[in-house]
């Protein structure tokens, strides 16, 4: 089973592709769609558009895994906003014919971290971890998003050890 785990983000977006075998876990795909910060706002969330796109149609996931949107009362624009880079990658699942799954971020640590309130640094070092990432360079947003397909792999019972 292939699964892609998908931490969508105003400045950076972090995708995880990963095939799920017995007994085994292959990385495809993973990093981060970093837009242009001066550009147009459409023409940011087009680059996530066309580059999820572009790894969808080549690596064809059974499942997209989201981040659920977390608002907070201080900051309602940037939800709204947020909102929309949501709607694109949501609009590819639909897009693409792939089963859309939304997690909580407590829910993915919980069940990997086995804390829901693990910092986003405690995630990245047991992604890692678990996948054996050794010096290598992973961005935040990358380890967040391939513990959502970590995460929803657990939740399918794969075994993962």
């Amino acid at each position: 089973m292939r699964i892609l785990g998908v931490d969508p983000g105003l400045r950076a977006t972090g995708f995880g592709l990963m095939e799920f075998k017995t007994g085994s876990i292959k990385i495809l795909d993973a990093g981060s769609i970093e837009p242009n910060p001066k550009a147009l706002f459409e023409a940011r969330i087009a680059k996530v558009h066309d580059l999820l796109s572009g790894i969808i149609s080549t690596h064809k996931p059974n499942v997209l895994v989201l981040e659920k949107l977390y608002a907070h009362y201080k900051h309602p624009t940037t939800a709204c906003l947020l909102g929309h880079v949501r709607g694109v990658i949501c609009l590819l699942a639909h897009e693409h014919k792939i089963e859309l799954v939304e997690q909580s971020v407590k829910r993915i640590r919980q069940a990997l971290v086995g804390n829901g309130n693990a910092t986003k640094e405690q995630v990245q070092m047991f992604v890692k971890r678990i996948l054996n990432i050794e010096h290598a360079r992973l961005t935040l947003d990358t380890s967040d998003a391939l513990a959502l397909a970590l995460g929803q792999a657990h939740m399918l019972k794969f075994k993962l050890l």
